[in-house]
Formats: C-alpha cells, sequence, structure tokens
C-alpha cells in the first residue's frame, strides 16, 4: 500500500504500525478456586483446599456473553493476546486523532485561504448593471 506524499509524517507512522498484523482478542480470563462436589472433600469447609486453579477466558459475542476454560500455558497466551488487543485500540484511537488533526489543519488552510481572498478583494464583476429600483414597464 503506498501513501500519498501529502499524508503528515504521524499519520503515515500509525499507519504503518496499524498495517502490521498480530494475533488479538477481548474479553478477559479469570482465575479461580472451586468447590467439588463431595460433602467429605475438604474443599467444602477450607479455602486453602479448594480444586483449581482453573483458567476461563469470557468475551461478548452478539450481546451474550461466552466463557471457554483454558490450560494455564493457554490462559498466559489469551492474556497477551487480550493486551495485543488493547495496544491495538489504543492506536487506533491514536490514528484517528492525528487524521483528525490533519483534518482541522486542512480546514485551517481553507480559511486562511478565504480570508486572504476576502482581503484582497476577490474577483470584480467585469460589468455593472444599474437599477432604480423602480419598473420601467409601468
Amino acid at each position: 500500500m503506498k501513501i500519498p506524499p501529502e499524508v503528515p509524517s504521524s499519520v503515515r507512522e500509525l499507519a504503518v504500525v496499524l498495517s502490521q498484523p498480530k494475533p488479538m482478542r477481548r474479553g478477559s480470563v479469570s482465575e479461580r478456586t472451586m468447590k467439588c462436589g463431595k460433602a467429605s472433600c475438604p474443599c467444602q469447609e477450607d479455602p486453602q483446599a479448594r480444586h483449581g486453579p482453573y483458567y476461563s477466558w469470557t468475551r461478548p459475542m452478539a450481546g451474550k456473553t461466552h466463557s471457554r476454560y483454558l490450560s494455564p500455558e493457554q490462559a498466559e497466551l489469551a492474556r497477551k493476546q487480550i493486551e495485543q488487543g488493547h495496544k491495538f485500540r489504543e492506536q487506533v484511537e491514536q490514528y484517528r486523532e492525528a487524521c483528525e488533526q490533519w483534518a482541522d489543519a486542512q480546514l485551517e488552510r481553507s480559511q486562511a485561504a478565504s480570508r486572504e481572498a476576502a482581503e484582497k478583494g476577490g474577483s470584480k464583476p467585469t460589468f455593472k448593471t444599474k437599477s432604480s429600483g423602480k419598473s420601467k414597464h409601468c
């Protein structure tokens, strides 16, 4: 993808960063311990004896919350992917702000050019019409 030369360097640099694909995701990873269903198990009374830790990844999908159990290794990888997703959203926001500053600069240049043309008097009409303000057909 070739970026036109009039694009500001801040926009150009962010566009290059955003064009590099990376695995990322939304959601969160949680760690928890659980009680089992056996009445005689120590986990029923002692929080330190609970089973786990168990890891789960939770994310919104189509207006509902979905969860998936993960191994400890998968949980660590998912955390990194979620962090990459956060970083990506921050970079997209920086890109949007840089593009908006570029757009503002264009508006300012346009306004300055209009002011300059007005100060010079703009273009003069080539002929003038005289009107008495009364209709000649009456």
